[in-house]
């Protein structure tokens, strides 16, 4: 793996790393105490074709590829990870099932909005009594043959990008049939925003990620079209255990930038903050800290590149995510705790963006596959377990 960014990333990064220090940083801290949606800043991302990085210019996209994706959200994750999850959860849980699965009369629907940010995709897999048990799926989805559509019942929660103004969709996991033995045939069905019976919620009030967007969402017989089926039906289980894999990437890259941006604050801060008549950063044990802080997000770094590059070049890369994904969010909450130990007493002020960073790192250790999950996807890999 060649470790320096081709000249087109580079520009990337630095175009990115502009748009977080000179618009994100100056307006996020507000929006996150409101608790409330940054609009204009993810208009403005969309303008930067931010959401169509990954996806073909035939759809309205970039043309470029995931890793490309986790350059940009490593550097939004520098400054603010709710504007980051938005991104991330826009291209890789709302558009990329999408261009992954869908027939050509959906993408070409659905996906030139979505690349240009006009509207924002949702992923509905997670429901109350399932969490990290995806395949206990309990919304349900019978087709009506007389009207030739999807009747849809059953309730997701903690689905990001939602419940916004500009929400477009919500793909849907629901159980469409049964199996010989009794197991479930899971497929993904397409639920646009505002059709009758799918009821959002009010936003969840969360310990992180405040400035970004989170519901809880019911179905009561919603109809949709038969052909708003993504993919195979009964192969939705298979798909999205392809789209948690590559998520996981997009995860690593903002637990990275998460992580990153703990050093940045702590360098600059030890630098400026005296006591006892010198810089803290004079300390050895200051100093200490934020090495072992910089080596774990260089680490970091690391693994979630290889495990892009495997993506990018059509290798196996299930490990390498869930190592990726397991380490970054494991140094994520380590930095974050570390940057708020070397701010003191600043650190627990919600003025001071690592107190954002530690109410925000927590959640990179149980979204989009917990910790747990992770270590036993890498034992499996290992042939650990059958």
């Amino acid at each position: 793996m060649d470790h320096k960014l081709s000249p087109e990333l580079e520009e990337l990064r630095r175009t990115v790393e502009e748009f977080a220090h000179d618009v994100v940083a100056p307006k996020i801290g507000d929006f996150y105490e409101r608790h409330e949606f940054p609009y204009e800043i993810v208009r403005e991302m969309g303008r930067m074709g931010l959401f169509g990085l990954p996806f073909p210019e035939e759809y309205g996209g970039m043309g470029g590829d995931y890793f490309a994706l986790g350059v940009a959200l490593e550097e939004l994750a520098r400054v603010d990870s709710s504007v980051a999850i938005t991104l991330e959860a826009g291209v890789s849980l709302g558009a990329m099932p999408v261009h992954l699965f869908g027939t050509e009369e959906q993408k070409r629907t659905w996906l030139p909005r979505l690349c240009s940010g006009e509207i924002l995709g949702a992923f509905g897999l997670t429901e109350p009594d399932g969490g990290s048990d995806a395949g206990a799926t309990r919304t349900t989805a019978r087709l009506d043959e007389t009207t030739n559509e999807w009747v849809i019942n059953g309730t997701k929660c903690f689905i990001t990008n939602s419940g916004t103004d500009i929400t477009g969709l919500v793909t849907v996991t629901a159980v469409t049939g049964r199996q010989p033995d009794g197991r479930p045939l899971i497929s993904a069905i397409i639920v646009p925003s505002g059709t009758p019976g799918f009821t959002v919620a009010a936003p969840y009030s969360k310990v992180g990620w405040s400035a970004s967007d989170t519901r809880e969402l019911s179905f009561s017989d919603v109809r949709v079209p038969a052909a708003n089926l993504l993919g195979e039906q009964g192969r939705g289980y298979a798909q999205f255990l392809r789209i948690l894999d590559e998520g996981r990437i997009a995860i690593a890259a903002l637990g990275t930038g998460l992580a990153q941006g703990c050093v940045d604050e702590s360098v600059a801060y030890a630098k400026e903050r005296h006591a006892f008549g010198r810089p803290i950063g004079a300390n050895q044990a200051i100093q200490f800290k934020i090495a072992d802080m910089e080596m774990k997000a260089h680490t970091s770094r690391l693994a979630w590149r290889d495990a892009a590059s495997r993506l990018v070049a059509g290798e196996p890369f299930k490990k390498e995510a869930a190592l990726a994904k397991l380490y970054s969010s494991t140094v994520a909450v380590d930095n974050a705790r570390d940057a708020t130990q070397v701010h003191g007493g600043y650190g627990f002020m919600n003025e001071y963006p690592v107190a954002r960073m530690w109410r925000d790192a927590k959640i990179l250790e149980i979204g989009e596959g917990t910790s747990e999950v992770q270590r036993m996807l890498i034992a499996r890999e290992l042939g650990l377990v059958s």
